[in-house]
C-alpha cells in the first residue's frame, strides 16, 4: 500500500493508502476537502492542485508542460505545485506529504 498525507486547508491530516491510480483518485476516495477532481483526472483544470512537502519534491518530479500550462491558470502556485491527477501512485511516492491548495 501507498501512503500519503494529505493537509487540509483547515489544518486537519487524512493519511490515504492505495495501490494504483492517481493521487488525485485516491484523494477523492478519501474525500480530502479541497480536491475536486472536476475534470476527471486529464488535466484540464486545477481543482486539485497540491503543494508537495519541499522534501519530498523529487520524488514526484517536474511537471510536464500542459501541467505547468494549467498551473499558470490558478492561484497560490509554488516551486512545488502539481495538479494531482498527474501524479500516479507508485512506490517511489510512498510517505509523501502534500498541502492542499483549495478549501
Amino acid at each position: 500500500m501507498i501512503k500519503v498525507t494529505f493537509n487540509t486547508a483547515d489544518g486537519e491530516q487524512i493519511v490515504a493508502e492505495g495501490t494504483g491510480g492517481s493521487m488525485m483518485e485516491l484523494a477523492l476516495e478519501n474525500n480530502v476537502p479541497g480536491i475536486d477532481g472536476d475534470c476527471g483526472g486529464v488535466c484540464s483544470c486545477a481543482t486539485c492542485h497540491v503543494h508537495i512537502a519541499q522534501n519530498d519534491f523529487a520524488k514526484v518530479g517536474e511537471p510536464n508542460e500542459i501541467e505547468k500550462d494549467m498551473l499558470e491558470l490558478t492561484d497560490d502556485v509554488s516551486g512545488t505545485s502539481r495538479l494531482c491527477c498527474q501524479v500516479p501512485l507508485s512506490e517511489d511516492i510512498d510517505g509523501i506529504s502534500v498541502t492542499v491548495v483549495r478549501d
